[in-house]
């Protein structure tokens, strides 16, 4: 599968959730988007591996993501792949528009977070989002929805 970077959406209810090292986080009721990197031998393939992990629940936690998807709070609405080689992860961190929660799935780079929280859906924001930064990387980039 091709390789790239995402952007989870998902809806949850207000909750507490243990994450692991990072302890445990209190979510408002709302939207979080999550962003990720794909470029690993697997590639985008990740992003049905937390699709089934949100459904299905039976795979141990491995990133600060997988807590989100064990819970019955969250939801995964829909995930937005950009296809591309390049590392843009943090790019797109850096220019989501909600509320980051710090900490939260960045500890391998130097973002405050890649995890954002917004009180209605921010649906058109992201596909504005992924759809510049996918014209930006060139031709041979391009984006895809993904529901569950």
């Amino acid at each position: 599968m091709d390789k790239g970077a995402y952007i989870l959406l998902l809806k949850n209810d207000e909750c507490r959730i243990m994450t692991g090292a990072r302890g445990e986080i209190t979510f408002s009721a709302g939207w979080h988007g999550y962003v990720g990197s794909a470029l690993g031998s697997g590639g985008l393939s990740r992003v049905l591996r937390h699709f089934r992990l949100n459904e299905k629940k039976d795979k141990r936690p491995r990133w600060h993501i997988d807590f989100l998807l064990h819970s019955p709070c969250f939801q995964v609405m829909r995930a937005y792949c950009i296809h591309t080689s390049e590392k843009i992860e943090c790019l797109l961190a850096m220019q989501m528009t909600g509320k980051v929660i710090s900490g939260f799935g960045s500890t391998d780079c130097s973002c405050k977070g890649h995890l954002f929280y917004f009180a209605d859906d921010p649906h058109e924001d992201i596909l504005h989002l992924v759809s510049s930064i996918s014209e930006k990387e060139g031709p041979s980039s391009h984006t895809d929805i993904l529901v569950p």
